[in-house]
């Protein structure tokens, strides 16, 4: 074997190690985020539903599954709300720039859109 095609054959390996050991562990479904109204829904659910297992004064190794579990459906939900705020940013500092010029047109064309993402924070 020529030394590059070692150095290959161990990156290889290593490469597919973490696949390997990833295998083993148990993964959970997360609830679905599609849309901002069901990531927001979510978040607030499963978060209490945490808070709900810490309130005991000891958890069980259940519960910290049941904890592992939740954590699935609140990384989703928590990712679909930082894309959609991140581009809220953007579209209240369209707004913003839009007041500043007193553009009614496009104030009342901007504002729709950014309620459309606001509007999911107003439960």
């Amino acid at each position: 074997m020529t030394r590059f095609g070692g150095f290959a054959a161990a990156a290889l390996a290593l490469a597919a190690a973490p696949a390997l050991a990833s295998d083993e562990i148990d993964h959970y479904a997360a609830e679905s985020s599609e849309t901002i109204e069901e990531a927001v829904t979510n978040f607030v659910e499963y978060n209490e539903k945490v808070r709900a297992l810490l309130d005991r004064d000891d958890l069980s190794e259940a519960d910290m599954e049941e904890i592992h579990q939740y954590t699935y459906t609140i990384e989703a939900a928590l990712a679909k709300m930082n894309e959609d705020f991140s581009a809220l940013a953007v579209t209240l500092e369209d707004l913003h720039l839009a007041s500043e010029d007193y553009d009614e047109a496009e104030v009342r064309s901007i504002s729709e859109v950014y309620f459309e993402t606001a509007g999911a924070l107003a439960r």
